[in-house]
Parts: structure tokens; sequence; C-alpha cells
């Protein structure tokens, strides 16, 4: 395993425990995105290598795989989507309930 990787694991790990120990939903927000990082972190470290040329021109030995750039596009792409969400529920739920603490809202819900 490479440093990135290494770095990336524990970036995701360090990210499901600030998801799964976080009493506010701002900070729960700030674990995925610490998740989606770490996610694209770890597929940048597998396309990576310093011999290898982009897949362009008439030389096509020793090329780049596109199937990790793909895949970090498309991870990018997906965390923005999924953090617009959850930042539209955070201020929904915020107009209506006046709180932002996991909770607050589940006591609010019971009522």
């Amino acid at each position: 395993m490479d440093y990135i990787e290494i770095f990336a694991v524990l970036m995701f790990f360090i990210g499901f425990a600030g998801l799964i120990t976080s009493k506010s939903i701002v900070k729960a927000i700030i674990s995925t995105i610490i998740i989606e990082m770490a996610v694209v972190f770890f597929f940048l470290s597998l396309g990576f290598s310093n011999n290898i040329r982009p897949p362009i021109g008439h030389d096509l030995t020793n090329v780049a795989d596109p199937l990790p750039q793909a895949l970090v596009l498309t991870a990018i792409i997906i965390g923005v989507a999924v953090t617009a969400v959850n930042l539209t529920m955070l201020i929904a739920i915020y107009r209506k309930l006046k709180t932002t603490e996991w909770d607050k809202l589940e006591k609010s819900s019971r009522e």
C-alpha cells in the first residue's frame, strides 16, 4: 500500500467516526464531505504512476488508464450533489424547527 492510499483509508475512518459520533447536523455534513474526499484520494492513488503519459497521440505505449480519472470525476460530481442536498435539508430543518442538533430534532419529531 502506498502512502496516499493509507492516508485515504485513515481519512475515510476519521470521517466515518465523525459521522457516527456527531451530535450536530453540521458536523455530520462535514464528516460526509471528508468521506467523499477520502474516496477521491483513493481513486487518484489507484491511477497514479510516475512513468505514464496521457492516452492522447500516436504512440499509445505506457499510457494512463482513463477509468480512475472517470471515477474521480464521477465521485466529485456525486459528492457535490450530496453536499448540496444535505445543506438544503439542513436549511429546511433549521427554518422549521430552529435547531441543528440531532437530539432536539429527534425529540421534536416525537411530539
